[in-house]
C-alpha cells in the first residue's frame, strides 16, 4: 500500500515540474511561422525598431487598429516587443483597408536609426501556398512533353502514390528524375464583344517525377494531385513557383476584364482563381491589386428610350499571381456582392 502511495506521490510531482516546465516565446514564434507558411494572406517582414502602433499607422491609417493585429498573429506574447525578421500576418480578406504605398518615406518624427528602415518590395508579400496548382490561358497552348497512356494495376482514380506509363510527344527525352506538370487543355476562348481569339485555357492537374525510362515509355509517379488526375492528361516540364509574391504598385492605365473563372463555378467569390484578359504586354504583373467594378444602365429620363451608363461601382478586388503576355491569372481577395465574367478590373478610382 505504501509503495502504491509513494508511486502515486511521484506521479503527482512529476506532472507539477512538467507543468512549470517554461517554453520558450521563440519556439511559439517558429511554430507559429511554420503555420503562416500554409496560410493565405498579406504579410510584413518586421524590421528593427518596428512596433505594431506604427506598422498599422502604416498599412491601415490608424495606429489605434494595433490590438487587432496583434490578435492577428498569436504567436507575439508581448505587443510591445516584436523580433525583427519575423512575418507579422496582415488581416486577410480586409487587402481593401490595406495602404500599399512604396514611394512611402519614413517620416521627419522619427528616429535616425528607424529613418534607415527600407520601405521596398521584399518587405511586404502575398503568401499563396498552392501556387503550383494556379493554371493560365495562353493564346498558343504550350507543346507537352508526353502524355498518360495508362495507370498502375488499371486504378479508376489516379492520386498520389500512383505509379503511371507515359508516353513521348514532340520527341521530347525523358530522364529519371525529371519532374513534370500534369495538365490538360480546353476548347479555345472567344472574346465575348469581338470574337477575337483569347487563347486556351491550361487546367493543372498534379506533378509527377520520372522514375524509369524505357526504349517505349517511361514510368513516373504521383507526387502531387490538385484534381483528378486521367488518363491523356499531357505533361509539361515543372517550373516551381515560389508561394511568397512580393506586393508591387499596380498600373494605373489598367482596364480590362473577368474572361471565365479557373473552375466551372456559378458563383464567383472570395478565395476564385480567375482570369482577366489583360497581361506582361499591357504592363499586368504578378504582385500587383486591382478593382472589380460593374456598371448598370438605366433609362434616366421617361421620355426617352436611351439607356445611359451610370458610374462604376467598386465591389471587389482581385491580386494577380502570375501573368501571361495577352492574360493573367489571379485570386478574388474580396468581393461584397456576386461575381460575373465580363465584370470591370482596374486600377482604383481617384
Amino acid at each position: 500500500m505504501r509503495n502504491i502511495l509513494k508511486y502515486k506521490f511521484f506521479i503527482t510531482i512529476t506532472c507539477i515540474l512538467t507543468s512549470m516546465v517554461v517554453i520558450p516565446a521563440s519556439l511559439y514564434a517558429i511554430e507559429n511561422q511554420e503555420t503562416l507558411e500554409h496560410e493565405i494572406g498579406v504579410y510584413y517582414t518586421i524590421q528593427k525598431g518596428d512596433t505594431l502602433w506604427d506598422i498599422s499607422k502604416k498599412y491601415f491609417n490608424s495606429p489605434w487598429v494595433w490590438p487587432e493585429l496583434w490578435k492577428e498573429n498569436k504567436y507575439i506574447k508581448n505587443p510591445h516587443f516584436i523580433e525583427p525578421g519575423g512575418m507579422l500576418r496582415l488581416f486577410y480578406n480586409k487587402e481593401s483597408d490595406l495602404i500599399i504605398d512604396e514611394e512611402q518615406k519614413p517620416e521627419e518624427s522619427k528616429t535616425a536609426q528607424q529613418s534607415e528602415k527600407p520601405f521596398g518590395k521584399d518587405i511586404l508579400y502575398f503568401n499563396y501556398p498552392p501556387i503550383d496548382s494556379v493554371g493560365f490561358i495562353k493564346k498558343e497552348a504550350v507543346l507537352p512533353s508526353c502524355s498518360i497512356f495508362k495507370v498502375m494495376d488499371n486504378k479508376v482514380a489516379i492520386s498520389e502514390g500512383d505509379l503511371i506509363y507515359i508516353k513521348r510527344e514532340n520527341d521530347n527525352s525523358l530522364t529519371p528524375g525529371t519532374k513534370y506538370t500534369v495538365y490538360r487543355t480546353f476548347e479555345p476562348l472567344t472574346d465575348s464583344k469581338s470574337g477575337a481569339l483569347i487563347g486556351k485555357q491550361h487546367y493543372i492537374t498534379g506533378i509527377v517525377e520520372i522514375k524509369t525510362v524505357e526504349p517505349l515509355y517511361a514510368i513516373a509517379q504521383v507526387l502531387i494531385s490538385f484534381r483528378e488526375i486521367a488518363i491523356n492528361d499531357l505533361l509539361m516540364p515543372y517550373e516551381p513557383r515560389s508561394p511568397k509574391i512580393p506586393i508591387i504598385e499596380s498600373n494605373k492605365e489598367i482596364e480590362c476584364s473577368i474572361i471565365i473563372p479557373e473552375e466551372e463555378i456559378k458563383l464567383i467569390g472570395d478565395n476564385t482563381i480567375v482570369f482577366i484578359n489583360k497581361g506582361e504586354k499591357d504592363g499586368v504583373k504578378p504582385g500587383q491589386f486591382y478593382h472589380i467594378y460593374y456598371r448598370e444602365k438605366k433609362n434616366i429620363s421617361p421620355d426617352s428610350l436611351v439607356m445611359s451608363y451610370l458610374a462604376p461601382v467598386d465591389f471587389g478586388k482581385l491580386f494577380v499571381l502570375f501573368s501571361e503576355q495577352t492574360t493573367s491569372s489571379a485570386l478574388i481577395t474580396k468581393s461584397d456582392k456576386e461575381i460575373f465574367t465580363d465584370a470591370i478590373v482596374k486600377s482604383p478610382a481617384k
